[in-house]
């Protein structure tokens, strides 16, 4: 029997759709927060395990290892039992993960749990933006898929700006054994906040709909819509979308209806990684170190980043809707590549020059966070039609991690082997590559619901 919950009244339905953006973007901040917290941490770690090159890469990059592994279970779990309740199992992935880093004995153990932490990560950032897409009108999606990124970006600016405090008014020793402790340690309230918000939030529509569960699917479209003509013709198209669809399989990915959708989704989440951001983001203190900055003066350059990233997203979030995704992504590519080429040419001089640097950085900060950093999150959820959304946003954000793990885990060799104005130049040139490939293969999405986007992308 067809549930008659009635439509709420006024603007309670926005308020809906805002409260379910709002706390799967509560994981966003964890991502930021759990991610971040080795940009403080390492030069600690550094000293409390005699770390060389090599092991610093390793000990930063582990964490991408798990992001893989997350990024490989989230598709076919989220598919399989729904994405609230993948959510809630990465929160616990979360708590578990954080209180092994902190307690970590030794850096053998401090990297099984940074595998386990990236396993939740990488569940996140796969299922988040697709489930904030599922229930999203369509001229507001990209602003609320982009709320994730958002919360990513705070959540980097809170630790940056806690390592700061922690390193200035801490002694060395007391940080190299304790301080990186109490870093990774606070990640567990928002883990434990972000467990208690997801019980407040229902499934997707989208995924009700695809296990045939029409009733439930119905009584949430009606929460999310603003009268009961919007929610029924939404459910009836989405009923279009899976009509006759049979279980998704991983090779008609690569069929031709599919193949373009692959490759865009797959190569701009490959792009927003490998032109270098991670090494901002993990690095950032030992990058101003690097150019003559003392330890206090490379944290506080830190939060400088953390809040340049927030203010950068923000303009984002607001222009997204309007600008669309292909002219950022352009500008993004662009403007990255020129910032990049500046950075180098700075650590190429005979001089450091700390203040040209800081602007260079902060510039390529926010640029990258105005496109890559959330058109390529929004980009992947709206692609891929409804049956196979899952497994192909899963391939995306695997290309995601896996560049991030290639500059987390070479950065530092680089750094050593060719120099830090060489290892820029390199990002430059594939910032350059991305923008070319931009132009050739990236359709507009702005405006359009998921099964217009099918309907025009995969030719049905």
């Amino acid at each position: 029997m067809v549930s008659h919950t009635p439509i709420l009244a006024g603007n309670a339905w926005m308020r809906n759709v805002l409260l379910i953006a709002f706390v799967t973007a509560v994981g966003g901040f964890l991502f930021g927060f759990d991610n971040g917290s080795i940009s403080g941490s390492i030069g600690f770690l550094h000293s409390r395990f005699s770390l060389d090159a090599d092991g610093i890469g390793w000990v930063t990059s582990s964490i991408i290892v798990g992001c893989i592994i997350g990024v490989a279970l989230a598709g076919p779990l989220s598919d399989a039992v729904g994405r609230k309740k993948v959510l809630l199992l990465t929160a616990l992935i979360f708590i578990f993960g954080v209180l092994g880093e902190a307690l970590a004995a030794s850096p053998e153990m401090l990297v099984w749990f940074r595998i386990i932490v990236g396993v939740g990560i990488g569940i996140e950032t796969t299922v988040a933006p697709l489930y904030i897409a599922e229930v999203s009108p369509a001229h507001i999606r990209g602003r609320l898929v982009s709320l994730n990124q958002l919360f990513n970006c705070i959540g980097n600016l809170a630790i940056f700006s806690i390592s700061a405090v922690i390193a200035r008014y801490a002694s060395e020793a007391w940080n190299v054994e304790y301080g990186w402790r109490v870093i990774f340690a606070t990640g567990i309230a928002p883990a434990g906040v972000f467990l208690l918000l997801l019980l407040l939030v229902p499934e997707s529509p989208r995924w009700l709909a695809r296990k045939g569960r029409m009733d439930q699917a119905l009584d949430i479209l009606r929460k999310i819509n603003p009268d009961e003509a919007a929610a029924r013709g939404q459910l009836e198209a989405i009923q279009r979308a899976l009509q006759s669809e049979s279980a998704p399989r991983l090779r008609e990915l690569f069929t031709p209806r599919l193949r373009r959708a692959l490759a865009v989704g797959f190569c701009v989440a490959l792009f927003q990684q490998i032109a270098g951001i991670n090494a901002i983001f993990y690095y950032a203190p030992e990058i101003f170190k690097m150019a003559g900055a003392n330890v206090s003066g490379a944290m506080s350059f830190t939060v400088l980043i953390g809040i340049t990233l927030v203010v950068a997203t923000l303009v984002s979030m607001w222009i997204i809707d309007r600008v669309g995704r292909r002219s950022l992504l352009i500008f993004g590519s662009a403007g990255m590549a020129v910032s990049l080429v500046c950075t180098g040419l700075l650590f190429r001089a005979s001089e450091a020059q700390t203040t040209l640097l800081l602007i260079c950085i902060l510039a390529y900060v926010a640029i990258f966070a105005v496109s890559y950093g959330t058109v390529a999150y929004v980009i992947i959820s709206e692609i891929f039609p409804v049956r196979v959304r899952g497994i192909a946003v899963s391939i995306a954000t695997f290309a995601l991690w896996g560049g991030n793990f290639f500059v987390s885990r070479f950065f530092p060799l680089l750094v050593e082997n060719i120099s830090a104005a060489n290892t820029f130049f390199i990002f430059a040139a594939i910032s350059l590559v991305a923008l070319i490939f931009v132009l050739a293969m990236v359709p507009e999405t702005k405006g359009k619901t998921l099964e217009q986007i099918e309907a025009e992308l995969h030719g049905k």
